[in-house]
This record gives C-alpha cells, sequence and structure tokens, in this order.
C-alpha cells in the first residue's frame, strides 16, 4: 500500500517504541496524534498489538513484516486500539516480527501526506508468547498409584489445514509439572513430565488435590503458565458407588429369585389342582 513506500524509522528502547517517519509533518498531520506504548500481547499464540492514544480526530492502520520481509497492511484506518495479528505470526512462530502504526486525519478521504508511525518492538512468537492455564483432562487414583493427563491446548499456528497443539509446536521443550498433597494435610509434593501424563506413587486411602502448570525451561521469560484449578480425588465417593452397586446387585438377584420362585409356586398349584381334580371326577359321577 501506499504507506508502504515510508521508511521503517528508528526502534525506541524495548518495550516503548518511539520513531517517527519524518521531522517534518505536512499541515494536514500536524494535530495528528502518534501512536505510543505500543506492546504485545500474546497467549498460546493468539497475538494481539496494543497501543495508545484513543483516536479523537484521527485513525490508525498497522502494518506488520518479519525480519528481511515485506510490509503487510493489516486493521485500516482504524479508530480501534489494538489490532490482531495472529493470522501473521502464525505462519512462522520462530520469526522475529516487527509493526509499526500509522495515524491519519480521521475525514482525509484520499490522503497524499505522509503520515508519521511509531515501531513497535521486535517480538518472536516461540520465545515470547505466554503460556495459558492448563487444564486437567482426567486422573484416576488406584491404590498406590495418581495417573493424572493433562489437556494440551490446541493454538492456531496450522500445519497441513490442521490445528496444532501446545505440544505439536514446542516438542520436548515443554514440560508439565504437578503439584499435589494429602487433602488433610498442606504439605506440597511435586513431579514433571515431559509428556502429557503423570503417574506417581501415593498413600493407598488417601484422598489428594493437585494442579498443573505448563513450563518451558529453555526460556529466560516467561516460562510458566498460570497454575490449572484444583481437582481432588475422592475415595468416599467411590466406596459409596461400590456400595450401592453391591446392594443394587444383591436387590436385583432377590427380585429374580422371588419371581423365578413365584412362577414356581404357581405353577405347582396349578399341577396339584389338576392332579387333586381328576381324583375327585369319579366320586362326583357316582
Amino acid at each position: 500500500g501506499r504507506a508502504a513506500q515510508h521508511p521503517t524509522g528508528t526502534q525506541g528502547p524495548a518495550g516503548r517504541a518511539t520513531g517517527l517517519a519524518a521531522a517534518w509533518l505536512p499541515e494536514s498531520t500536524a494535530d495528528v496524534v502518534v501512536a505510543y506504548n505500543l506492546t504485545w500481547k500474546s497467549t498460546n499464540f493468539k497475538t494481539i498489538l496494543e497501543w495508545e492514544p484513543k483516536p479523537i480526530n484521527h485513525v490508525y492502520t498497522v502494518q506488520i513484516s518479519p525480519r528481511l520481509g515485506n510490509w503487510k497492511s493489516k486493521c485500516f484506518y482504524t479508530t480501534d486500539t489494538e489490532c490482531d495479528l495472529t493470522d501473521e505470526i502464525v505462519n512462522d512462530v520462530h520469526q522475529t516480527y516487527q509493526a509499526r502504526v500509522f495515524s491519519y486525519p480521521a475525514d482525509a478521504t484520499d490522503y497524499s501526506g505522509e503520515p508519521p508511525f511509531t515501531n513497535s518492538p521486535e517480538f518472536i512468537p516461540y520465545i515470547e508468547t505466554k503460556l495459558g492455564q492448563p487444564t486437567i483432562q482426567s486422573f484416576k487414583q488406584v491404590g498406590t498409584e495418581l495417573n493424572v493427563i493433562v489437556q494440551d491446548a490446541r493454538t492456531l499456528v496450522k500445519v497441513n489445514g490442521t490445528f496444532l497443539s501446545l505440544r505439536d509446536v514446542f516438542g520436548k521443550d515443554l514440560s508439565y509439572t504437578l503439584y499435589y498433597w494429602k487433602a488433610s494435610s498442606t504439605g506440597k509434593k511435586t513431579a514433571k513430565t515431559n509428556t502429557n501424563e503423570f503417574l506417581i506413587d501415593v498413600d493407598e486411602g488417601q484422598n489428594y488435590c493437585f494442579s498443573v502448570q505448563a513450563g518451558i525451561p529453555s526460556r529466560k521469560a516467561n516460562q510458566k503458565s498460570p497454575e490449572s484449578p484444583i481437582e481432588c480425588t475422592s475415595h468416599e465417593k467411590g466406596m459409596f458407588r461400590e456400595m450401592f452397586l453391591v446392594i443394587g446387585i444383591v436387590v436385583l438377584v432377590v427380585i429374580i429369585f422371588t419371581i423365578i420362585l413365584s412362577v414356581s409356586l404357581y405353577k405347582c398349584r396349578k399341577v396339584r389342582a389338576r392332579q387333586s381334580g381328576k381324583e375327585s371326577t369319579p366320586l362326583n359321577a357316582a
């Protein structure tokens, strides 16, 4: 687009960019406010660029480019102060990206001036996207073994038409930590796995509570996700279920036995009634 012809500006400090396209601005842009506080917000690769301020008499257009790539315009002439750039960054999450926000007069229908813009900090999705809260898919405690399976979050990264999970994207870089404790205690223990399954030794007959946390230990920042909601095992419920099952089976057997016995007695009475009827027939005839 026309904005793509402008120079890229200068990069400000990390997390806050301050570059302008030109020191001199034509009169038509004199009142246009330049974007500032450009910030990347990204979780599980869902990636949005945010900035300030709220526009009063101007609009924004965003551009994004991979390093050594071409600029692509997004969110044309918007009054928003955010732009979803997920579709662009998921093409290659290992790439380094930069974005820039142009400011245009709100009433300019065929604007031909040089719009001021601000550069974003660089962004590498694979290193910088935050990990979302994980989900416990299932858990089971049998005897002295507790089995917990973590549900892998789906991402918007796509290969051959299929959306990849966090595990598909990060592989062995992604680990999970299990925090677990006896329901009657506060002392926590931890276990780690590079898969999505935990199998740990616990005390038989004890209820346990636990939560999981995703992590990428190789990162310098954004290493850990929030912890999942807490789940707890419950032996009482299991015992009640087993007890009700046994009682149900016993009741069913008793009912079936009663029915069979009733039918048998009914048939016996009928047979006896016939036999006694036959024996009394000659007497009646006499």
